[in-house]
């Protein structure tokens, strides 16, 4: 087993993780001064960041501060203070910094003008470079040895790592075979640390779906409303073979979550035509049908797609009701049967992680001093629009900040 021992004229930081949360408290730590490195078990950096860049990358979003911390479900106050002392137009500023101008689109979310990921990734490891940042990849933290050192897989065999401080930025579950598959929560158990359960979030869900579904995969259904209990999302969804997915789904994950721990399935309503009352729709319907089919009378009449008639069929198992007033209450409130979340293999992002009661103020773990933790391992849930990427930067600058002023007060006491 090797080990190895930093250089001793500078605090140095082992950050575990290059995503976006570990990458942006590297920089700022080594801007300070500190020798960092980051160690990731993947064979590159950013894999998650650069998936995230194949829907053009949206980073951040445009809507007043006050407004954008609704979006975290449940807001946590020290989440809300890193977000804070970071905000959405410090991103930007840092975004254009790199050469990768941001502007604002149609929905108020925010993109690198590029549209793309590798840009701004190739930009972000030639500044961290050029800050003395080491990065080692195919390095796999395997916990803190009795010392408290730290423990890697490599490919050359364990080694151990001594550092000042320590970032744990490993990320939550979601896309496991990007690097993150919450394997870090086996290790924090040991040290007595307790972590929420880590679930899928933004993503779809499983429903019970009749044979004659399949033939609907892939199909969007454009334009519509989804009810749960007291809340209702409008976006769009797309139909899959074992359920639903899309904007106006991942929405409601947190709905869906709660009510399926209560009971399941969970039970939905589909509104397909939000943007018409039910007695207009009641009006169009009871107009004469003549010798068209129901489908086709439905997509002539109401302009409804394959997608939404096929989820007509369903609810009603073929036989969709004549009277008019019957239809149109069937295609405002569509009964949805879910069983289930879909899995972590394709879930944007995690729900659960680290408890914010088991940090101090400045993201330390309370139980490892000099240990200190950011980004989506951390308990905060929040919807897609940018709102996932902010959190994770502005914790690792949270993170950062805290690990200088622990350095600071290990000076002035020694």
């Amino acid at each position: 087993m090797t080990k190895t021992s930093p250089e001793a004229t500078r605090p140095h930081v082992a950050v575990i993780g290059a995503g976006p949360a570990g990458l942006i408290a590297a920089e700022r730590l080594a801007e300070a001064g500190c020798s960092i490195s980051v160690y990731e078990r993947m064979a590159s950096a950013g894999r998650r960041l650069l998936m995230a860049g194949r829907g053009g990358l949206n980073l951040t979003h445009g809507e007043d501060l006050e407004t954008f911390l609704t979006r975290y479900t449940p807001r946590q106050p020290k989440l809300e203070q890193a977000i804070r002392a970071y905000p959405p137009c410090a991103l930007r500023a840092w975004a254009d910094g790199l050469g990768q101008n941001t502007f604002c689109g149609s929905s108020n979310r925010i993109f690198p003008r590029a549209l793309k990921a590798s840009p701004l990734m190739r930009a972000w490891l030639k500044r961290l470079s050029g800050l003395g940042v080491s990065l080692k990849t195919r390095h796999t933290w395997q916990g803190f040895t009795p010392a408290g050192d730290l423990s890697f897989a490599t490919p050359d065999g364990l080694i151990e790592v001594s550092a000042k401080a320590t970032l744990l930025a490993v990320g939550g579950a979601s896309w496991p075979r990007l690097g993150a598959d919450g394997s870090w929560t086996g290790i924090l158990h040991k040290h007595g640390i307790g972590v929420t359960p880590l679930t899928p979030s933004n993503c779809g869900v499983t429903v019970s779906w009749s044979l004659h579904m399949a033939k609907h995969e892939g199909q969007p259904l454009k334009r519509i409303a989804i009810n749960l209990g007291n809340t209702t999302k409008r976006g769009e969804a797309v139909i899959t073979r074992s359920g639903l997915e899309g904007g106006v789904i991942y929405a409601l994950a947190p709905n869906i979550r709660e009510a399926l721990a209560r009971t399941s399935p969970a039970s939905l309503t589909i509104d397909l035509r939000p943007d018409e009352t039910h007695d207009k729709l009641q009006t169009r319907l009871a107009r004469p049908r003549g010798k068209q089919s129901a489908s086709t009378f439905l997509r002539k009449t109401l302009n409804l797609d394959a997608a939404a008639i096929a989820l007509l069929n369903e609810a009603c198992r073929g036989k969709l009701p004549t009277e008019p007033a019957h239809l149109a209450e069937l295609i405002k409130t569509l009964p949805l049967q879910v069983s289930g979340l879909a899995g972590m293999e394709r879930a944007i992002s995690s729900a659960g992680g680290l408890p914010f009661d088991g940090l101090d103020d400045d993201f330390m773990l309370r139980q490892l001093p000099g240990v200190f933790a950011a980004g989506e391992m951390l308990d905060w849930d929040a919807p897609t629009g940018g709102y996932l990427l902010q959190a994770c930067f502005s914790t690792g600058v949270a993170a950062a900040s805290g690990m200088l002023k622990f350095f600071n007060q290990e000076r002035q006491q020694g």
